[in-house]
C-alpha cells in the first residue's frame, strides 16, 4: 500500500519547521482538492487525466475530483497519527454509462492508508466537524488563485477563510516540496520501475535503427501501397516514428503517462533543448562524394540515402506517476556509426558525465558539479582544437584554461544546467531545489562565470535520499553561438566542422546513497555499445 501516512507526517514536519515558534503548538489542518478530469474546448470529450503531484503524494489516490482533510498538532498523538479523510465522488448510474467506475467508500478504504473515506457530499460537514474539535487549527491550503494547482471552490473557501477560520497558504507548498525533495524507498523503487521502463523503450528504438540498417526490415507484398505497413514492416524514418516506437514501448509495459512531451531531434535540430515538435523526417542524402561515407538507407525500396546525423531522443514515461528522464544521443546514417566529428563531441559529453557522477555523494554542492563540467568541456574542446590554446598561434595566457573558463564563453555550447531534482515531476520541486533565498549557494563553493548557473534547477548541496539527473551537453545553436562569434577563445575554422552534429545530450537518473550514488537508468551509453547496436551489429 501506499505510503501516505509516512509522507503526511513529513509534511507537517516540515510545515511546523516554517511556522512562527508561537504557532507551531496549534492544530494544523491540510484542506487539499486533487485534479478534476479535464475536457477538451468547451466540449464533453475527456482529456487524459493525471492526479495532481502533492495530492498524489499526500494520498496515493488518482480518483478524480477527490478531497484530503488532514488533522495534525505537535506533541500530541496526532503527530504519530494524523486524522487522515479522503473524499471521493459518489458514482452515479449515468456515470456508469460512460466511463469505469470509481471505487466506492468501502473498496477506498480498503485501497488507501487513511483513517476515513467519504463521499465528497460530507466534506463540508467534516470541514465544520475539525473546526468545533479544534477551534484554534490553522488551514493551510495551496496558494490560493494559481492555474498551477487545483481549485478550491468557494463552498469550501468559505468555510476555513476568515472570520471562519484562519486559513493561510504561506506554508502547505514549501512543506510539500522540502517533503518531497527526498525520496523513500517506496519512492525510489517507482523511479526505479520508471527507468526501467524508459531504459528498454530507448534501447527498443535503436535496435530497430539497427535493424534498418542490416535490411532485416522488410515490407511484403503490398505494404504502402494496397495495404498499411505492419509494424513488423515499420522503418524510423522521421522523429515521429522513433517517439511513436518509444511510447508505444512504454504503454505495452503498462506504463500510462510519459513524464514530459518526448524530446525527437534529428540532425540539428538537436541543438534546441526542449524540441518538441517531432515532426520532421531525418536528413537525406545522398552523401556527397567527400562526405564521410554511409551506403546505407532506410527507406523501402533504396530510393533514398541517409545523411550522416544524430538523433537525440530525451524521454522517459511515468510508474505510478513517479518520472524518470533519460536522453540518450545515437547516430543515423553512416551505417549506425557516428561520424569522427560527432563521435568526438558524443565522447566529451560522455567524460563530463562520468566525473559528475563520480563526484557525487551526499554535502556535495550541485555548483560544483556544474563547474565541473565546464571545466572538462574547456578542456575537451582545447583538446579538439574548437577551443585555442597557449600554444596555438598568436595566442598566449589568455587562452589557459583559466581564462577560457573565467569568459563565461563555454555557455554558449552547454548553456543548461547538468541536472535537477526528479520524483513526482520530472523537474521536481522547484521551490526547495532552487531556494529564491538561500545562503548554501554558492557558499564556499568556487563558482566560475556566473552565466554558468543562470538556469540551474537545482543549487543545494546532495542529501541521502535525493533523486537526480546528471545530464550534461555540448550543442551547437546558432543562436547561443551568435554571441560568440567574436571570442579571441574559438577556432573558427575548427568550430565549422563541428557544428552541423547539431547537438549531443546524455542523461541518466542516479539516487543519492550514504558513500556515493545508485544510477537508476539501466540502458547503456557506452559510445561502442551504442554503434553495435544502431548498426545492428549487436
Amino acid at each position: 500500500m501506499y505510503p501516505a501516512q509516512a509522507h503526511i507526517i513529513k509534511t507537517f514536519n516540515k510545515l511546523i519547521e516554517l511556522l512562527p515558534a508561537s504557532d507551531r503548538a496549534k492544530p494544523q489542518i491540510i484542506l487539499i482538492p486533487g485534479a478534476i478530469t479535464p475536457f477538451r474546448n468547451d466540449t464533453d470529450r475527456e482529456l487524459s487525466f493525471r492526479q495532481e503531484s502533492n495530492f498524489y503524494y499526500l494520498s496515493g489516490c488518482a480518483v478524480p475530483s477527490s478531497y484530503l482533510l488532514l488533522t495534525f498538532q505537535h506533541g500530541t498523538s496526532l503527530a504519530e497519527q494524523p486524522l487522515t479523510q479522503l473524499f471521493i465522488p459518489k458514482v452515479e448510474l449515468a456515470d456508469l454509462m460512460w466511463s469505469v467506475a470509481p471505487p466506492s467508500a468501502e473498496e477506498a478504504t480498503k485501497l488507501y492508508q487513511m483513517t476515513r473515506v467519504q463521499y465528497l457530499g460530507e466534506l463540508s460537514s467534516a470541514i465544520k466537524e475539525q473546526m468545533k474539535a479544534y477551534p484554534g487549527a490553522t488551514f493551510h491550503i495551496l496558494p490560493a488563485g494559481s492555474p498551477l494547482f487545483p481549485i478550491l471552490p468557494a463552498q469550501y473557501t468559505a468555510l476555513v477563510l476568515p472570520p471562519h477560520a484562519p486559513a493561510t497558504d504561506d506554508y502547505l507548498l514549501p512543506a510539500l516540496h522540502r517533503a518531497r525533495l527526498t525520496k523513500d524507498a517506496d519512492e525510489i523503487e517507482a523511479i526505479r520501475q520508471a527507468n526501467a521502463i524508459s531504459s528498454r523503450a530507448h534501447e527498443v528504438v535503436m535496435r530497430v535503427l539497427g535493424q534498418g540498417v542490416r535490411g532485416a526490415i522488410k515490407a511484403g507484398n503490398g505494404a504502402g501501397v494496397d495495404r498499411p505497413f505492419l509494424p513488423n514492416e515499420w522503418l524510423i524514418e522521421k522523429e515521429a516514428e522513433a517517439e511513436a516506437l518509444f511510447v508505444a514501448s512504454c504503454r505495452r509495459e503498462g506504463s500510462v503517462h510519459q513524464a514530459y512531451l518526448p524530446i525527437v531531434a534529428a540532425s540539428t535540430r538537436a541543438s534546441t533543448l526542449h524540441y518538441c515538435c517531432n515532426d520532421r523526417e531525418f536528413a537525406w542524402g545522398p552523401v556527397g562524394p567527400h562526405d564521410h561515407q554511409n551506403g546505407d538507407c532506410l527507406a523501402h525500396g533504396e530510393g533514398r540515402q541517409l545523411n550522416p546525423q544524430v538523433l537525440l531522443i530525451d524521454a522517459g514515461c511515468e510508474w505510478d506517476c513517479y518520472a524518470s528522464d533519460i536522453t540518450r544521443t545515437m547516430p543515423v546514417g553512416n551505417g549506425g556509426k557516428f561520424t569522427p566529428e560527432a563521435r568526438a563531441i558524443y565522447e566529451l559529453v560522455l567524460e563530463m558525465q562520468r566525473l559528475s557522477m563520480d563526484a557525487l555523494k551526499p554535502g556535495v554542492h550541485w555548483d560544483a558539479i556544474q563547474l565541473l563540467c565546464h571545466r572538462t568541456l574547456v578542456r575537451g574542446f582545447q583538446r579538439l582544437g574548437i577551443f585555442k590554446t597557449p600554444s596555438s598561434p598568436g595566442s598566449g595566457s589568455w587562452n589557459a584554461e583559466e581564462a577560457i573558463v573565467a569568459s563565461g564563453v563555454s555557455t554558449a555550447f552547454f548553456p543548461h544546467g547538468v541536472g535537477h531534482s526528479l520524483g513526482l515531476d520530472v523537474h521536481d520541486v522547484p521551490s526547495a531545489s532552487k531556494p529564491e533565498r538561500n545562503e548554501t549557494v554558492g557558499k564556499g563553493v568556487e563558482l566560475g562565470h556566473e552565466s554558468f548557473y543562470a538556469y540551474l534547477r537545482l543549487r543545494l548541496p546532495l542529501e541521502e535520499g535525493m533523486v537526480v539527473t546528471v545530464e550534461p551537453g555540448i550543442y551547437f545553436s546558432p543562436h547561443l553561438l551568435a554571441p560568440v562569434r567574436d571570442s579571441k577563445h574559438i577556432d573558427y575554422e575548427v568550430l565549422k566542422r563541428y557544428e552541423s552534429v547539431g547537438g549531443v545530450r546524455i542523461e541518466d537518473a542516479v539516487v543519492i546513497t550514504k558513500d556515493g550514488y545508485e544510477n537508476l537508468t539501466t540502458v547503456r551509453s557506452d559510445t561502442d555499445w551504442i554503434e553495435g547496436v544502431c548498426s545492428g551489429l549487436l
